[in-house]
């Protein structure tokens, strides 16, 4: 009896074990089907195991340390299709080129040709995505595309690959533009911060109606900003309308830095509030304004008016003109942009590609530089972009004949024996667009307003020379190179 008194405890024992192993059970369903929807505060740290695919954001808080970039391990092939190929497949390529939705549409069915695709981005929040990238070690872009005065404040972190072996690469097959190679190496002898992809700048165009108010004895490839003011007066007493357009709304501090300051005063920050500036603004104030066209002031592209016939005569972006060109190649002409007391102020503007130190596939951003410098590509983007090439070999028999009257303005000015070249804006980051606005807020307040030119040049000069002290940006062409931050002339 004894022995069955023992078997019988041990049993009621093991059974009581087993009850108790048992109650863990009902534990695993809670935090699947419970948790989220009875008290998803009670344990956060358990709620990216329920929807790894829907809260990633939550999920370093477990394991920072491991696996920061592939913490949903239930799924790892799941997530590299879900949040990069809607974008770029296996690569992920930004640009703040053809940002604007019409020419996204154009250049992603360039992209596509050859496989890809982009993001389009402006300036500042890139550069946060790509410094951020280098400071945990795992970026998300592999390759970019952006203006020569985005690199700058990358190459002082340390942010970008050295492109010297890629370029290399490259050459074997194809020819750049040794200028715009030598841009890219930031003023360093072998790092390479940049492959040059693009190169744009901005020109004039005009209705041939225009042509016959020309005053006597100017030349369209040699005629002054004076001159160019005169044919305005003219356009508007002929015709009694103002028929000469600029695009306020648009890339006008492009229109004020390339080219009214540099033609006026050989330089454009450190001439900023010089003598010559003054009688720029004075002169622009009282005989240039009041001739140009009243809806300047909300212009964006130019190609617009000019094909409404609200205006005759136009600058802006070859992209931007492009249109009316193409359009009606017989109606327009392309011609230089004028030249003042200094020279024949420009402004290239030059387009890198480069690939961070963070990129998570090098090796396909490599690839899209191979793609994008092809001069077949480059042909391409020529032909519906207006974007020139920087590589030899392109053809160009075959051109709309507006992109081919663009690309004939655009060589005049380039070799003009006076040409002053004036690069974007250099070293200033995401603050670039602080300069940009102190150039609209000079020519505005002066112009427009009727303020006082010396008081408005001065505050606004003090204004640029606390961002270069902040910044420490040093000076860059057309102006001379400077020992530090660039320095605005009193």
């Amino acid at each position: 009896m004894s022995r069955l008194i023992k078997l019988f405890t041990l049993l009621l024992i093991l059974s009581m074990a087993l009850a108790a192993c048992g109650g863990d059970t009902p534990t695993e369903a809670p935090p699947i089907d419970e948790e989220p929807v009875v008290d998803p505060t009670a344990e956060p740290v358990e709620e990216p195991t329920e929807e790894p695919m829907e809260e990633p954001t939550e999920e370093p808080m477990e394991e920072p340390t491991e696996e920061p970039m592939e913490e949903p391990t239930e799924e790892p092939m799941e997530e590299p299709t879900e949040e990069e190929p809607e974008a770029t497949g296996d690569v992920v390529f930004f640009s703040t080129q053809f940002e604007p939705i019409e020419e996204q549409e154009v250049f992603r069915a360039i992209l596509q040709e050859g496989g890809y695709d982009f993001t389009a981005s402006t300036e500042g929040p890139l550069l946060d995505v790509i410094l951020a990238g280098e400071q945990s070690g795992q970026g998300e872009i592999d390759v970019v595309a952006s203006l020569h005065g985005t690199f700058p404040p990358l190459a002082r972190e340390d942010a970008l690959m050295n492109m010297i072996d890629v370029y290399d690469d490259l050459s074997a097959d194809r020819e750049f533009a040794d200028a715009f190679v030598t841009t890219g190496l930031l003023g360093s002898d072998d790092y390479l911060y940049y492959v040059p992809w693009l190169q744009a700048t901005y020109i004039m165009a005009a209705h041939q109606d225009a042509l016959e108010y020309l005053p006597d004895g100017v030349a369209l490839e040699t005629i002054t900003w004076e001159q160019f003011g005169a044919w305005c007066q003219a356009l508007l007493d002929e015709t009694g309308e103002p028929r000469c357009g600029l695009p306020h709304a648009g890339l006008f501090h492009r229109f004020l830095e390339g080219y009214l300051w540099p033609s006026f005063t050989g330089g454009m920050a450190t001439e900023f509030q010089s003598d010559s500036a003054a009688e720029m603004l004075a002169w622009a104030r009282d005989s240039l304004w009041p001739t140009i066209h009243p809806q300047s002031i909300s212009y964006d592209f130019m190609q617009e008016p000019l094909l409404a016939g609200e205006v005759w005569v136009a600058f802006d972006h070859t992209a931007r003109l492009l249109n009316a060109f193409n359009e009606e190649p017989e109606t327009f002409v392309a011609f230089p942009a004028p030249s003042g007391p200094a020279g024949r102020g420009f402004m290239p503007v030059i387009v890198g590609l480069g690939i961070p130190n963070s990129a998570q596939n090098p090796e396909g951003g490599a690839e899209v530089i191979d793609y994008l410098t092809q001069p077949d590509t480059q042909a391409e983007i020529l032909r519906q972009l207006g974007f020139f090439p920087v590589v030899s070999g392109v053809d160009t028999a075959n051109l709309p004949e507006g992109v081919a009257i663009e690309l004939e303005a655009v060589t005049n000015q380039a070799n003009a024996p006076d040409a002053i070249p004036a690069l974007l804006p250099v070293g200033l980051g995401e603050r670039g667009g602080e300069f940009d606005q102190l150039f609209r807020n000079a020519f505005d307040r002066v112009v427009l307003d009727g303020e006082d030119i010396e008081t408005v040049l001065a505050e606004e000069a003090a204004n640029m020379q606390q961002l270069f002290d902040e910044t420490g940006a040093p000076c860059w062409a057309p102006d001379p190179p400077s020992d530090g931050p660039c320095q605005v002339s009193e």
